[in-house]
C-alpha cells in the first residue's frame, strides 16, 4: 500500500472517535463481540441511505505455507464460486439487482470482502456473506479454470511489466526469511499446482468468524446491525484457526542490488527500499517519525527529493518516497528517482544519497516539519468523506494488529514528532546495510537472427 493509504488508514482517528466514545469532529465507533468470536465495528455516517459491509480474515499471503504461495488470492477468487445454498454467481446477481457493488482484496496480512447498498438491503448481504464464511462448495470444473485465471492475471500484471518485475525481486531481496518475501498474486511455478484440495484446507483454517471482523459503515445504528448480525453472523460456528505465528527477519548487514534491464523500458528508475518497523512492530514514537520523515523526503513537490533532484539540479524526471506502516511484521521505506535523459542510474544514486545524507547529519527545520505534519493530520481528516474509506482504515488498522484506540490516537503522536527524533529514525534506519537497491534500465532488443542474416542475392 502506498504512503498516502497508509495516511488514510492510520490518521482517520484525527477526528474518529474511540469505540464506545461520540466525538463531536467525527464518527461514533461502536464495537462488539458475538459469542463465536466474530468482532463487529459499527462506524454510523447517516449523510446518505447507503451502507458498507465489509468483512476482513486476519490471514493474506504471508500465512501461506511453503510451497503454495498465492493461495490467499486464489481462494479470494473461488470464494465467488458459489455455496450449496446459493450457487455460482447467485450473491453477486443480487447485489447488482440491488444497484449495489461489491469485490474483494488480498494483501499480505488480510483479506476482505465488501458490498456498498441501500441500507435497507444489509441484511441481504450479510445473509450471503455469513453463508459463504462456511458454506463455499467447490469442484475442479471452477476451481481448474479459475487457475488459468490467476496465472493469466500474474502475465499481464507482472510478468509482462518490467517495473513490476522490479519491484517483486526488490521484495524478494528486502526479505531473506519473512514470508513478505513472496508475491501476493504468487509464484507463477507454484500458482500452476495449487488446487482444490489446497484451496478448501486453506478455507477451513482460516475462515471462521473468531478469525475474522465485520465492518459496517453507513446510515446504520449499532443496535440494528448487533440484531442483524447475531441472526446471520450468529450462527455460523468458531473454528480451531490456529495464531499467526511466522518466521521473522534478521537484522540486515549488508547492502543488496537487483538490476533488470528489458527493452520495454521506456522510463529507467532508481528504487532503494530500506527495513524498517511498522507501526506495530516499532519503539514508541518511531513509526510516526518515519512517516513524517517519509513526507519531508517525499511529499510531493515540497519533498527534499524532488526539490533537489528535480527542480534544483535538473537530474531527475521525478522522485519521491513512501512508507508503508500499515504491516504486521518489519515492513518497508522507499525512496524512488527516475533520470532526466542523458544522466546515469549511478549519477542519480549518489544525488539521491546526498540528500539522505544531508538530512542525517544537519537535521529538519521547522518549517519543514511543520507543513509535515500539518498535511498528515489534514490528510486524515479529508479520509473521513468516505464511508468505504472509513471502513477500510478501521478494518485495515485491526488486521495489522491495531485497535480503534490506536487509529484515534495516531495523529496526536504524529503532532508530537521532534525534529530530532525524525533526524535520529534517518540515521537508525535509512542506512546502506538496512537497504536493497534496484535499477530499471532499458535493454537493446535481441537480435533475430532471421532478420539479420545477409540476404540472398536472387539474381540469376
Amino acid at each position: 500500500m502506498s504512503r498516502l493509504a497508509m495516511i488514510a488508514i492510520l490518521a482517520a482517528g484525527a477526528a474518529a472517535a474511540s469505540p464506545r466514545i461520540a466525538d463531536a469532529a467525527g464518527p461514533e465507533v461502536s464495537q462488539f463481540s458475538l459469542p463465536n468470536g466474530l468482532q463487529v465495528m459499527v462506524i454510523p455516517d447517516h449523510r446518505t441511505p447507503v451502507v458498507t459491509h465489509m468483512v476482513w480474515y486476519k490471514v493474506g499471503s504471508a500465512d501461506e505455507q511453503p510451497g503454495k504461495s498465492g493461495i490467499a488470492h486464489f481462494l479470494e477468487h473461488l470464494m465467488f464460486k458459489g455455496t450449496e445454498a446459493h450457487p455460482q454467481g447467485q450473491f453477486s446477481a443480487e447485489v447488482a439487482r440491488l444497484g449495489g457493488q461489491e469485490n474483494a482484496f488480498t494483501s499480505q496480512d488480510y483479506t476482505a470482502y465488501f458490498q456498498r447498498v441501500a441500507k435497507e438491503h444489509l441484511g441481504t448481504v450479510m445473509g450471503f456473506e455469513a453463508d459463504r464464511m462456511t458454506g463455499l462448495k467447490l469442484s475442479d470444473e471452477v476451481v481448474l479454470p479459475e487457475r488459468d485465471v490467476v496465472l493469466e492475471e500474474r502475465r499481464m500484471r507482472t510478468d509482462n511489466d518490467p517495473g513490476a518485475r522490479l519491484s517483486e525481486v526488490l521484495q524478494a531481496t528486502t526479505y531473506v526469511n519473512h514470508p513478505y518475501q513472496h508475491p501476493i498474486i504468487g509464484w507463477e511455478h507454484e500458482i500452476k499446482h495449487l488446487n482444490r484440495e489446497d484451496a478448501l484446507a486453506f478455507y477451513r483454517r482460516f475462515y471462521a468468524p473468531n478469525n475474522a471482523l465485520l465492518v459496517v459503515a453507513g446510515d446504520v445504528d449499532p443496535t440494528e446491525v448487533k440484531v442483524l448480525a447475531e441472526k446471520t453472523y450468529g450462527k455460523v460456528a468458531r473454528a480451531d484457526t490456529p495464531p499467526r505465528a511466522r518466521p521473522q527477519e534478521p537484522e540486515p548487514r549488508a547492502h543488496r542490488r537487483v538490476a533488470l534491464a528489458d527493452p520495454r523500458v521506456a522510463q529507467p528508475s532508481l528504487q532503494r527500499g530500506y527495513l524498517v518497523p511498522s507501526t506495530r512492530t516499532a519503539e514508541p514514537g518511531e513509526s510516526e517519525a518515519l512517516e513524517v520523515l517519509s513526507h519531508i523526503l517525499g511529499g510531493g513537490q515540497t519533498g527534499r527529493l524532488y526539490r533537489a533532484l528535480v527542480a534544483e539540479k535538473g537530474l531527475a524526471a521525478g522522485a519521491g518516497a513512501w512508507y508503508q506502516s500499515t504491516a504486521y511484521d518489519a515492513t518497508r521505506f522507499v525512496a524512488y528517482a527516475s533520470p532526466r535523459p542523458g544522466v546515469s542510474l549511478e549519477e542519480l544514486e549518489a544525488a539521491v544519497d546526498a540528500v539522505i545524507a544531508e538530512l542525517q547529519e544537519k537535521g529538519v527545520d521547522e518549517l519543514e516539519l511543520s507543513r509535515a505534519k500539518t498535511r498528515l493530520t489534514a490528510d486524515a481528516i479529508y479520509s473521513q468523506d468516505n464511508q468505504a474509506t472509513l471502513a477500510r482504515i478501521y478494518g485495515a488498522a485491526w488486521a495489522t494488529g491495531m485497535s480503534a484506540d490506536d487509529v484515534r490516537a495516531w495523529p496526536d503522536r504524529v503532532k508530537a514528532v521532534t525534529a530530532d527524533e525524525v533526524k535520529q529514525a534517518a540515521r537508525r534506519y535509512l542506512k546502506p546495510e538496512r537497504a536493497v537497491t534496484g535499477h530499471l534500465k532499458q535493454a537493446e532488443a535481441p537480435k533475430d537472427p532471421a532478420r539479420d542474416a545477409p540476404k540472398k542475392d536472387d539474381r540469376s
